[in-house]
């Protein structure tokens, strides 16, 4: 029995919700149950398999597997005697969540910060346009923050990057107590106690 062929139903209802969401993570319902389809995969999968599947025509399964390899998704191989094209997602997921967050950055992110400096280097002629400005600033710096942290982050190796997920609000008190040692937040603690 083909793996393809029969989907379990766990698998169904993965590639199902795949489709649903893929309009909001910018993809459409096609391409989003096609990837879907390929990572669960325990082989490379042809374009001929993924229509005979999900029931897509083939020139649908064709212009969804050019979108998924433009967005670096899925990985072209072939198989000795066969002359198709075989897909298959990589195996890690951190490389999975590392690729897409590096496409939404180029596609989305990265035209807006553009925008953001560009707006910055105009001399502002108004009152109106000065508040616009150092609205613009606080957005681009944050942005900015988060850009630089999520390039820190990418140059984890993986194990290190999820102990750090994992972490959560034990992050926070590290911070908290360093400003303690540091007395950081000494002259706050201090007016706290005159006021009381």
């Amino acid at each position: 029995m083909s793996y393809v062929n029969h989907l379990p139903p766990l698998n169904r209802q993965f590639v199902a919700h795949f489709g649903e969401m893929g309009s909001r993570w910018g993809i459409n319902r096609t391409v989003g149950q096609m990837y879907a389809l390929i990572f669960l995969s325990p082989r490379p999968i042809n374009a001929d398999e993924i229509a005979e599947t999900l029931e897509f025509s083939r020139s649908n399964v064709s212009m969804g597997l050019k979108e998924l390899q433009a967005w670096r998704l899925v990985k072209l191989s072939h198989q000795p005697g066969d002359r198709r094209e075989y897909f298959e997602a990589p195996k890690d997921v951190w490389d999975i969540f590392r690729v897409l967050a590096e496409e939404r950055r180029r596609r989305e992110i990265e035209p807006t910060l553009s925008m953001l400096r560009m707006a910055l280097l105009e001399e502002p002629s108004s009152a109106q346009e000065r508040h616009a400005q150092e609205r613009i600033r606080e957005m681009h710096e944050l942005i900015d923050r988060l850009m630089t942290w999520f390039d820190d982050v990418q140059r984890l190796a993986p194990e290190t990057a999820m102990q750090l997920m994992g972490m959560g609000s034990a992050v926070t008190r590290v911070l908290e107590f360093k400003d303690r040692l540091t007395g950081k937040n000494a002259g706050t603690a201090k007016s706290n106690n005159q006021g009381a």
